[in-house]
């Protein structure tokens, strides 16, 4: 049985291409059931994203060959057109691989969080499905272990490496409680989308969203219970911000001195907190001379980033070397697995020799045969049936010269020299 994965992900395909082999969860389901019905294909998981799609299984064969066939089927693409961007992971390598990826350092931002949870996803989808055996679904729950140990015994995750993510962190530091603060987010890009769905994550009381294009402002809005207005109505409502993020493609400033110390006014000094993400700037340079206005620019952010990155490079190298660890650890267990079907005829043979002798004593005893010495005949039986073949193999392998079985015999068995 082969562990085999094939796979693309933002460092090999351009979106064009994975947003062709992307599996949402409408199909995953129906998808896994084929992949599964696959002769050679045992068991079956996809991890799809935005930035990868993966297909983990347990086969047969190492023939990557029947999986780019089943995409190519599947997705009504042809081979040719994605096989350039494909990489295949098999057994050890597949294992580490899956490893890395959960723990965030296969990520385009490295140590990134969501990917665990989108591998739980797969995980859990291809429960439901039932195309998880034993194996595979070992291996996944032997990731999610790994990637806890590396989060838990590193610093992979502990300090915020986008801008977004470090200005809602900032936030955080500046007001004890969020759920009583309103954040006041300017624009309806990548950015601010990202630093709403933070600002939800961490429990924000109030999100007002305000685009020069009221329809983009309003979707963004829906996705976190937010208020959507048009950059027109900006005035009116800035005094409502305790927080305010902004990230437009303006090339004249947004908020001047003036209209914030408008606000500042309305607010009675109440303090605000205000993160300008743009380049060039949204918010005047001359708004951080306002005595209740801390401001905090792309640069300042940049700077802390760059230094979370470098101590994220530094956890890395320490995951590394746990998932090393943890690697071996699961190939044990999947070695162990050979053994089984040894160890459990072994085990049957014993049972049956047990029964056999039982059998005989509780004759005995019936007959009226005193119980001791039922007792005696049922040892020397019992003894004799468990160390009859093992004794006859070890005798023949002796007059063969397998001078190596007698090694593996007497390790096996754990023999001491009774001389």
């Amino acid at each position: 049985m082969t562990l085999i994965a094939v796979g693309i992900n933002y460092n090999t395909a351009p979106v064009s291409i994975r947003e062709r082999l992307s599996f949402p969860a409408e199909i995953m389901e129906s998808s896994l059931q084929e992949l599964w019905h696959i002769k050679e294909i045992n068991e079956a998981a996809i991890l799809s994203t935005c930035n990868r799609t993966e297909f983990y299984c347990t086969a047969t064969t190492a023939n990557k060959q029947i999986l780019i066939d089943w995409v190519s089927q599947s997705k009504q693409i042809s081979a040719a057109d994605f096989t350039p961007y494909l990489y295949c992971h098999t057994d050890s390598d597949l294992i580490r691989h899956m490893f890395r990826v959960a723990c965030g350092l296969d990520s385009m931002i490295l140590g990134e969080p969501q990917i665990l949870g989108q591998m739980k996803t797969a995980y859990q989808a291809a429960y439901e499905a039932g195309t998880l055996g034993k194996r595979l679904g070992k291996l996944f729950q032997h990731t999610f272990t790994a990637a806890k140990k590396v989060r838990t015994d590193t610093a992979i995750g502990s300090s915020p490496v986008s801008v977004a993510f470090a200005a809602v962190q900032l936030a955080q530091q500046i007001f004890d409680k969020l759920s009583e603060q309103t954040a006041l987010l300017i624009g309806a890009g990548e950015t601010i989308e990202l630093t709403a769905r933070h600002l939800s994550q961490q429990g924000i009381g109030r999100i007002i969203i305000a685009n020069r294009t009221y329809d983009k402002a309003h979707a963004l809005a829906m996705q976190f219970n937010g208020y959507a207005i048009a950059l027109s109505e900006l005035p009116a409502h800035l005094a409502e911000a305790d927080i305010v993020i902004s990230s437009t493609a303006s090339q004249l400033p947004i908020l001047g001195k003036g209209r914030v110390e408008s606000a500042l006014k309305k607010r009675k000094h109440k303090p605000m907190f205000m993160v300008d993400l743009a380049v060039p700037r949204d918010i005047e340079a001359e708004v951080e001379q306002l005595r209740d206005v801390y401001l905090y620019t792309i640069d300042d952010l940049q700077n802390t980033i760059d230094q979370n990155m470098n101590s994220r490079r530094l956890a890395a190298e320490q995951a590394e070397e746990i998932i090393d660890t943890q690697v071996d650890y699961f190939l044990a267990w999947l070695r162990a697995q050979g053994a089984q079907s040894t160890i459990q005829d072994y085990r049957h043979q014993a049972e049956q020799s047990r029964d056999e002798a039982l059998q005989k004593a509780m004759a005995l005893l019936k007959s009226g045969v005193p119980a001791e010495q039922a007792l005696n005949r049922l040892a020397h039986s019992l003894t004799n049936k468990l160390i009859h073949t093992p004794s006859a193999q070890i005798r023949a392998a002796a007059e063969n010269e397998r001078h190596d079985l007698i090694a593996a015999a007497r390790e096996i068995f754990k023999l001491t020299n009774s001389q």
